[in-house]
């Protein structure tokens, strides 16, 4: 009998691919599960226009993330902090610190996606990334001075 894919089976293979296994096995174990669905033309027909919005989905979040990825490569931000003896930080500059400096300039980023290694506790000028998509990444200068 085939099948389409609903989830991610470790044997049998991805979501929305087409396999062909017993019939006992699908009708008793996987059908009821909601691993799978019987592939009939209907479903076969349902599957292709999914894989079509998801293709489609994929193609305008990655344009979004491009045109941020612009903004993002024109803009640097200042942050002032307060700074001890010896030119260290009270604290330090977190990705939060970052999200919220760019949101005051109309770039709404996650903080999560903000990539630091640790976070910055020194003056300086300093280029962070920011993973927009699987396939972008921006970058945004940040420059920490003295408050």
């Amino acid at each position: 009998m085939k099948i389409i894919l609903r989830k991610d089976h470790e044997k049998l293979g991805k979501v929305g691919e087409i396999v062909e296994v017993k019939n006992g096995y699908a009708r008793n174990y996987l059908i009821p599960r909601k691993i799978a669905f019987a592939a009939t033309e209907g479903n076969l027909r349902a599957l292709e226009e999914e894989k079509q919005r998801h293709i489609d989905r994929q193609k305008k979040e990655l344009l979004h993330a491009q045109k941020i990825a612009t903004q993002l490569d024109k803009v640097s931000i200042t942050l002032k902090v307060k700074v001890g003896e010896d030119e260290k930080l009270f604290g330090s500059v977190t990705s939060q610190n970052i999200s919220d400096a760019l949101s005051e300039r109309g770039i709404t980023v996650d903080k999560r996606i903000i990539e630091l290694d640790e976070p910055i506790k020194a003056l300086g000028i300093y280029t962070v990334n920011v993973k927009l998509h699987s396939e972008v990444t921006g970058k945004v200068k940040v420059w920490v001075v003295r408050e």
